[in-house]
C-alpha cells in the first residue's frame, strides 16, 4: 500500500484481495490439469489467510475493537499481508502471454508457477498469516492485562461527580466560539511549551467565569488526547470538598485516559495496598508522578499531561489548600510534562499558599482582563442565548405573540453587557431567568430585570439576584408575599446551609414540609438553583455567589429574602434531632446476629434501612448545633437525645461506615462545650468520647457490638450507667471491671520500632489519630519538638541532620546539614525563628528556621544533652553551661563565650511546663500557669496566666542542695 492504513481499513482490503486470489485459484483449478496439487495447496493456504483476516474483522467490531484499532503491530502485519497478496494476485491474473486461443485446441490458461516457486509462495502466505496471528495474540494479551489493571484500579475510591464530563457537570456550559479566545490561546501555549511552569493559576472574583473556562480547557484537551484528569471542587459535597480521595480520583482518571499508565499505577497499588491512606504528597508521588514518569517510554504517551483543578477555594481546609499548591508547584520535572491548571477566588489562604512558592507558577487575574474584551465576550454570549430563547418561545405560540427577529435589540444587549462586566454569572443568571419556560413571557421577564437595574445602584450581585427573588412576590397581596418569604427562608435557607445537598424528597422530610410545597417554591428559582426533574436527585446551587448574597450580613436591613445563617443552622439542628429521635432504634437494619460484620453485608442494605434524610441528620446534627449559637434549652435537647439515643446513633453511623465522623463530632462537641456552662452535657460527651475511643475498632467492624461493649466499660462510666438496660440479655454473667476510666487516655500505635522521643504541641490539641507520618530521615529520630506557635516540627536524627516540617501539611521544609555526628537534641526559640541543635560531635549549632542557614556554632568539651533558649534569646542554656550567641556565623575554631558559668546556672523555661536550671528540671508549673507568657530575669520569674493573673516568684539557685 502506498501509505499505512488503519487496522480496520487494512483488514477490509486484505479480505477483498484474498477473495480475488481464491477466485483466481478456482479458475486455474478448472482449466489447468497439470498443476492440480500445487493449485489446491496454494488455495488452502490463502483460504486460511482469509479466515484469519475475517476473524480479525469480527474482533474489530467487538467490545475491545477500539483498542485493537490503535495497534501499530497489527497495522504493520496487515500491510505485509496486503503487499504479499497483491504480488500473488498480479502474478495469477491471466495476461495476454498466458492466454492461448482455444480454437487451436489448446487450454485457455497456463499455470504461472514452477513447483519450487509454489513452495516459496505458500511459505510467504503462511508466514504472513502467522505474523498476524502472533500480533493478534500479543495485542489480546495486552488488552487482557489492561483489563486486569483497570479492574484493580476500579477499587480506588473516587469522588463521584468531580470530573468535567460527569453527570453532575453535564448541564454546565463551556465557552462559546469566539469568546475568551486570547485567554484560551494563552493557556494552550502554556500547556504546549515544554519550558513553561507546571502550574497555571487562574484567579478571579466570584462569577467571572472561572469554572466555564476550566470546563472548556478540560474538554478541549480531552479531545486532543492529553487530558489526564480533572477535579471540580464543590463546597458542601462530601468527597468534593476536601483532599481525602482527591489523588485516588485523579489516579483513576489518569489510568483510563493516558495509555500505559494503568499498569504502573496498579504496580504502585500492589507494592503498597494502603497507599490511599498515606499522606497526600506520598499519594501524588506514588500514584501520579512516578507512574507518569515510568509510562514516558511508551511511544503513544502524549508529550504533556494536563490536570484541571477547579474552585480550589471551595476545599474545606486552608491547610489542605496550601498543601495541594505546594505539591503541584514543587513537582519534579517530568517527561511527559505535567501541567496543572488551577482556578480559585482570590481569597487570602490561596494567596498565602501561592506566595510561599513564588516563581514556580504562572498566573492570570481574570477580572483584570481589559473591559472591552470581556464586554465583547458577554455580548456574544447574550446574542447566542437570546437567539435560542426567541426560537424556543416562538415555536410554542401563535404568530401574534411571537418575538420579533431582532428582539431584544442591540441597545438592550449592550446595556446588559455593560452591567454584567466582569461577571459572566450576571449574564448567565439573567438569561436563565428570562428564558424560564415555566414562567411568564420572556419579554415581560426581561423588563423586570431592566426596570430593577434602572432603579438600583447596588452591587452587581444585588442587581443579579434581587430581580429574580422579587419576581416571586411581585403583584401579590401582603399576606401571600409574607408566606412566600417565610417558606423561602425555610426551604432555600436550608439549601444554602446544608453540609451536603439533598433531594426534594429528603429535604422535605428533613425540614418537615410536604414535597409539593417545596416543589412549588422552587419552581420560581430554576435560574439560581439546579433542580432535577427526578425528585430523588439532589438540588444544588448553580453558583456559590447566590449563597454569598443571601447570607451577607450587609443585606440584613435591605433585602427581605436575607437568610440568617445562624438561625438556619439552629433550625437544621432541631430538624436533625427530630428525624433521629423518630427513626433511630436498636438493630436498625434487622441484623440476624450480634457479631455481623459490615464487610459481610450487602452494600445496599444500609441505604435501604437508613434513608438519606436520616443519614444526613446522623452526620451533621452536631455541626449545625455548634454553628447555630444555641440557647441553653437547645443544649438540653441535645442532652436528652444523647442520653436516649447515643448507642442507636453510633450504630447507625457504624452501619454507614462513618464511625470516624461520629468520634470527630463528639470531640468537636467536647471542645465547644468547654466554653459553655452545661456541666451535665459536658460530662456525658467526655465519657462518650472515652467509650468510643476504647471500642472504636470493634464498633467500626461490627455495628451491634456497641451494646456488648457496655459490659467492659467502667462501672461508673456515665454511658454505661445511662444505658445499663441496653446490655444484651444473652450476657448473663457480667465481667468485673474497674470503677473509672484509667489514666491512659489513648494508646497511640503505628511505629514499627522503639520510640525515642515524644512531645506535645503547645496548643495541646489531641485526637489520638495519626494525622501525618513524617518520613525522610535515614536513621533513628532521637528528638522532636514543636515550635512555640505549633505550626512547625523539628526532628533530630542519628543521620546527623535536623529536619523542619510543616505541622499542618507534613511537608519537609528544610534539611539542616552540618553536624558531623548524630544529633541528640533540638529546640525552637520562643519566636520560632531560630533552631538550636546539639550533636555528638560536641557542637551546638544555631540555625535560621526560615532559610536553613547556620548562624552560630558553639564548641564544647563534651556533648550537650539538654538545650533551651534564654527568654531574651541572647543565649543557650545547656547541661554544660549557658552560652552567649553572637548573632552571626562564626567559625568552629573560635571559642564559645559564656554568659554565666555552669557553677551558677541560669533559670530557663522548658516548653512552658518546667522551670529549669543547667538543663535540669527544677520547678513544675501547674496547668493554670501554662500557655501564657513566662519571663525570666536572673532569679525572678514572672508568669502571665491565661486567666489574667500574674505570678511573680523569686528563686535562689545557690540555695538548692
Amino acid at each position: 500500500m502506498a501509505e499505512a492504513l488503519g487496522v480496520a481499513s487494512s483488514v477490509i482490503a486484505v479480505v477483498d484481495l484474498s477473495a480475488k486470489v481464491l477466485s483466481l485459484c478456482l479458475q486455474y483449478s478448472r482449466e489447468v490439469k497439470n498443476a492440480k496439487d500445487d493449485i489446491e495447496r496454494l488455495r488452502k493456504e490463502v483460504a486460511a489467510f482469509e479466515a484469519t483476516a475475517e476473524e480479525l474483522k469480527a474482533l474489530l467490531g467487538g467490545p475491545r475493537g477500539r483498542e485493537l484499532k490503535a495497534s501499530q503491530r497489527l497495522v504493520s502485519a496487515m500491510e505485509d499481508g496486503y503487499i504479499m497478496l497483491g504480488k500473488l494476485e498480479q502474478r495469477l491474473r491471466p495476461s495476454t502471454g498466458r492466454k492461448v486461443i482455444s480454437r487451436f485446441g489448446m487450454r485457455a490458461l497456463k499455470w504461472p508457477f514452477e513447483s519450487k516457486d509454489v513452495e516459496g509462495t505458500i511459505r510467504n502466505v503462511e508466514r504472513c498469516r502467522g505474523n498476524i496471528s502472533l500480533m493478534l495474540n500479543i495485542d489480546q494479551t495486552v488488552i487482557l492485562q489492561n483489563v486486569d489493571d483497570r479492574t484493580t484500579l476500579y477499587q480506588l475510591p473516587i469522588a463521584h461527580g468531580a470530573s468535567f464530563d460527569s453527570k453532575a457537570e453535564e448541564h454546565n456550559v463551556t465557552c462559546l466560539p469566539n469568546t475568551r479566545q486570547e485567554l484560551l490561546d494563552d493557556i494552550d501555549h502554556w500547556i504546549d511549551d515544554p519550558n513553561s511552569k507546571t502550574v497555571y493559576w487562574l484567579n478571579g472574583m466570584a462569577g467571572t467565569g472561572k469554572s466555564t473556562i476550566a470546563r472548556t480547557v478540560a474538554r478541549s484537551r480531552s479531545k486532543r488526547g492529553d487530558l489526564g484528569a480533572s477535579f471540580f471542587f464543590k463546597k458542601g459535597e462530601m468527597d468534593r470538598g476536601n483532599l481525602n480521595i482527591l489523588m485516588s480520583t485523579l489516579a483513576h482518571q489518569l489510568a483510563l485516559s493516558i495509555p500505559g499508565v494503568a499498569f504502573f499505577i496498579k504496580k504502585a497499588l500492589d507494592a503498597n495496598p494502603a497507599i490511599v491512606g498515606k499522606s497526600v504528597k506520598e499519594q501524588f508521588e506514588k500514584l501520579i508522578q512516578e507512574p507518569l514518569s515510568e509510562a514516558a517510554a511508551t511511544p503513544i504517551t502524549p508529550s504533556s499531561v494536563v490536570m484541571v483543578i477547579d474552585a480550589l477555594d471551595e476545599c474545606d481546609q486552608e491547610a489542605d489548600i496550601r498543601l495541594l499548591i505546594n505539591i503541584f508547584s514543587q513537582a519534579k520535572p517530568l517527561r511527559p510534562h505535567l501541567r496543572v491548571f488551577l482556578t480559585s477566588r482570590p481569597e487570602l489562604p490561596i494567596r498565602l499558599g501561592f506566595s510561599e512558592v513564588q516563581g514556580s507558577y504562572q498566573d492570570l487575574v481574570l477580572h483584570g482582563i481589559p473591559t472591552e474584551i470581556v464586554e465583547h465576550d458577554i455580548i456574544v454570549f447574550l446574542d447566542h442565548e437570546f437567539k435560542k430563547m426567541r426560537h424556543d418561545f416562538n415555536m410554542t405560540v401563535g404568530d401574534e405573540r411571537k418575538l420579533p427577529p431582532d428582539w431584544p435589540g442591540r441597545s438592550t444587549v449592550q446595556s446588559l453587557a455593560q452591567k454584567a462586566v466582569p461577571l459572566f454569572i450576571f449574564a448567565a443568571t439573567v438569561c436563565r431567568f428570562v428564558g424560564d419556560s415555566r414562567r411568564r413571557n420572556p419579554r415581560t421577564r426581561l423588563e423586570t430585570v431592566l426596570n430593577h437595574g434602572n432603579r438600583s445602584h447596588g452591587s452587581q450581585l444585588e442587581q443579579t439576584y434581587t430581580p429574580i427573588l422579587r419576581s416571586q412576590i411581585t403583584g401579590l397581596p401582603r399576606d401571600e408575599r409574607e408566606e412566600i418569604i417565610k417558606d423561602f427562608k425555610v426551604i432555600v435557607g436550608s439549601i444554602v446551609t446544608l453540609a451536603s445537598p439533598l433531594s426534594v424528597i429528603a429535604l422535605s422530610r428533613l425540614i418537615d414540609l410536604l414535597p409539593d410545597i417545596v416543589d412549588e417554591r422552587l419552581d420560581a428559582l430554576h435560574s439560581v438553583l439546579s433542580i432535577p426533574l427526578e425528585r430523588t436527585m439532589p438540588v444544588r446551587l448553580l453558583h456559590l455567589s447566590f449563597r454569598d448574597y443571601l447570607v451577607d450580613p450587609g443585606n440584613r436591613e435591605t433585602m427581605e429574602f436575607w437568610v440568617d445563617e445562624k438561625l438556619a443552622h439552629q433550625n437544621l439542628a432541631k430538624h436533625c434531632l427530630r428525624v433521629m429521635r423518630s427513626a433511630l432504634h436498636e438493630n436498625l437494619c434487622g441484623l440476624s446476629f450480634p457479631g455481623t460484620r459490615r464487610s459481610t453485608m450487602d452494600s445496599s442494605e444500609p441505604e435501604e434501612c437508613i434513608p438519606p434524610q436520616l443519614q444526613y441528620a446522623c452526620l451533621n446534627w452536631a455541626c449545625h448545633h455548634m454553628e447555630g449559637d444555641p440557647k441553653p434549652n437547645d443544649n438540653n435537647e441535645v442532652h436528652y437525645f444523647l442520653t436516649t439515643h447515643f448507642l442507636h446513633w453510633v450504630e447507625a453511623l457504624s452501619l454507614m461506615g462513618r464511625v470516624k465522623e461520629c468520634l470527630d463530632s463528639l470531640r468537636s462537641l467536647a471542645r465547644w462545650l468547654e466554653k459553655q456552662e452545661d456541666s451535665s452535657l459536658s460530662i456525658f460527651v467526655a465519657d462518650a468520647v472515652r467509650f468510643l475511643q476504647a471500642n472504636f475498632s470493634v464498633i467500626a467492624e461490627a455495628p451491634l457490638q456497641i451494646y456488648s461493649c457496655l459490659v467492659f466499660a467502667p462501672s461508673k462510666s456515665v454511658v454505661r450507667k445511662t444505658f445499663d438496660n441496653a446490655i444484651p440479655r444473652w450476657i448473663t454473667n457480667l465481667p468485673k471491671v474497674q470503677e473509672s476510666w484509667d489514666a491512659c487516655l489513648l494508646t497511640l500505635e503505628g511505629h514499627s520500632d522503639r520510640v525515642y522521643s515524644v512531645v506535645f504541641s503547645h496548643d495541646s490539641k489531641k485526637t489520638g489519630e495519626c494525622e501525618r507520618v513524617l518520613e525522610g530521615h535515614s536513621d533513628y529520630v532521637i528528638s522532636v519538638v514543636f515550635s512555640q506557635d505549633s505550626t512547625k516540627v523539628a526532628s533530630a536524627s542519628w543521620d546527623a541532620t535536623i529536619r523542619i516540617w510543616n505541622a499542618e501539611t507534613g511537608e519537609c521544609e528544610r534539611v539542616l546539614e552540618d553536624h558531623s555526628s548524630f544529633v541528640i537534641s533540638v529546640v525552637f526559640s520562643h519566636d520560632s525563628k531560630k533552631v538550636a541543635s546539639a550533636s555528638w560531635d560536641k557542637t551546638i549549632r544555631i540555625w535560621n528556621a526560615e532559610t536553613g542557614e547556620c548562624e552560630d556554632v558553639i564548641l564544647l568539651d563534651a556533648h550537650a544533652i539538654v538545650l533551651s533558649f534564654t527568654f531574651d534569646e541572647r543565649g543557650i542554656v545547656t547541661n554544660r553551661g549557658v552560652f552567649a550567641l553572637t548573632g552571626h556565623s562564626r567559625s568552629c575554631s573560635k571559642p564559645p563565650v559564656s554568659l554565666q558559668s555552669s557553677e551558677t546556672p541560669m533559670l530557663a523555661c522548658k516548653e512552658g511546663t518546667w522551670v529549669t536550671t543547667a538543663g535540669a528540671d527544677l520547678l513544675w508549673l501547674p496547668p493554670e500557669c501554662r500557655n501564657g507568657e513566662v519571663a525570666i530575669a536572673e532569679s525572678t520569674i514572672v508568669i502571665g496566666c491565661p486567666s489574667g493573673r500574674v505570678v511573680l516568684m523569686g528563686i535562689s539557685v545557690a540555695d538548692i542542695q
